[in-house]
């Protein structure tokens, strides 16, 4: 079986020399990750000319020795992060055909002045598109957008859809403190719907972070549980329920939310304030999300699909960073208690139906 994953800026100049999906692996299905990062370096040019000088995530959520390995890990995985060649080359050793590639959460940059942010979005925007048209069988680009700007990100938003034909975007689980669930990104939200993209939702560290300063708190339980604020202000705030046909992919598992959920319909039952926004109860719209497979324990992708069906799993590695998992489809394939058609679905199935890569 094989898939296109060609944007409309990249069709017109990607090369012949690709190799085929299918002499990559013997699988008779593609293997798509959802979790992957790239870094762009003409970004952080662009945010140093911020007059905010608290621009870096690891110094607002982190201590001194995070903020080091933080700098020290950068400086190792910056070949991963930038060339197209050593990302293809570990793609090929995690045996996963496409990877929707989307930029490094550390340069979301939606604290810098809003004329930054636009130019710092579209900078990254045009080097994902960019590393798509290189091997466009191998990449389907989810973009950023200048989220500190809700008109700015709606603009952006088509820009990419649109002209540079992406598959979706990726976006903070909050902006400054502010709920992506906040009025002031409605349009943001319908437009997604309306455009058909993937909402790729990953966070960056925890909003309150003060307890979270040692021991890497600040992602080992900081990351996962500011996206479980995040999915609790979608669900109970009504976004499903106002654009039941938006694709949101949340990472990590979908933090601890996505385990949870028999306490938010218990809720709903008990509190009229759980019921403001929704006709349903909370479990009803955790299962219209899609959870990505970065759990590391196969009870815990168990749980998951058990939950959400398989049809809601996807891959992600979180490649490149030491946070991920390199063995995705091996995650998948060792586990006892799912199918062949559910192991299908999770390590690529349902990522390929989600991103409209095209069957030839």
């Amino acid at each position: 079986m094989l898939f296109s994953c060609k944007t409309h800026a990249a069709a017109a100049t990607i090369g012949k020399s690709r190799k085929s999906l299918k002499v990559r692996h013997k699988r008779k299905n593609i293997s798509v990750d959802l979790h992957c990062h790239i870094h762009t370096p003409p970004a952080d040019d662009i945010a140093r000319q911020s007059v905010n000088t608290n621009v870096s995530p690891t110094a607002r959520y982190g201590n001194p020795r995070t903020e080091a390995q933080q700098k020290k890990l950068h400086q190792d995985l910056q070949q991963k992060l930038t060339s197209v060649e050593q990302r293809i080359s570990d793609m090929d050793k995690m045996d996963i055909d496409v990877q929707a590639i989307s930029t490094s959460p550390l340069q979301y940059y939606y604290g810098v002045e809003i004329d930054l942010g636009r130019k710092i979005a579209r900078t990254i925007n045009e080097r994902l598109a960019e590393v798509t048209a290189s091997n466009a069988d191998r990449f389907a680009p989810l973009g950023t957008l200048p989220m500190q700007s809700p008109e700015l990100a709606v603009q952006e938003l088509e820009y990419c859809m649109k002209k540079l034909g992406f598959r979706g975007i990726e976006i903070g689980t909050n902006v400054g403190g502010v709920e992506i669930a906040d009025p002031r990104y409605e349009k943001m939200w319908a437009k997604c719907e309306a455009l058909g993209a993937v909402v790729f939702l990953h966070p960056i560290g925890f909003t309150s972070p003060q307890r979270l300063t040692q021991h890497f708190l600040t992602n080992v339980i900081g990351n996962p549980l500011d996206t479980t604020v995040a999915l609790a202000h979608i669900v109970f705030g009504g976004i499903l329920e106002r654009h039941p046909k938006l694709k949101i992919v949340a990472a990590h598992g979908g933090g601890f939310l996505a385990h949870y959920p028999a306490r938010m319909d218990h809720a709903y039952k008990v509190r009229p304030e759980c019921h403001d926004h929704i006709t349903h109860p909370p479990s009803y719209y955790m299962k219209k999300i899609y959870y990505d497979t970065m759990v590391f324990g196969e009870p815990q992708l168990d749980h998951l699909v058990n939950l959400y069906g398989a049809n809601h799993v996807v891959i992600g590695t979180d490649y490149p960073y030491d946070m991920g998992y390199y063995k995705p489809v091996d995650f998948v394939e060792k586990a006892k208690k799912l199918t062949r058609a559910q192991k299908d679905q999770i390590i690529g199935g349902t990522a390929a139906k989600l991103l409209g890569l095209k069957k030839r």
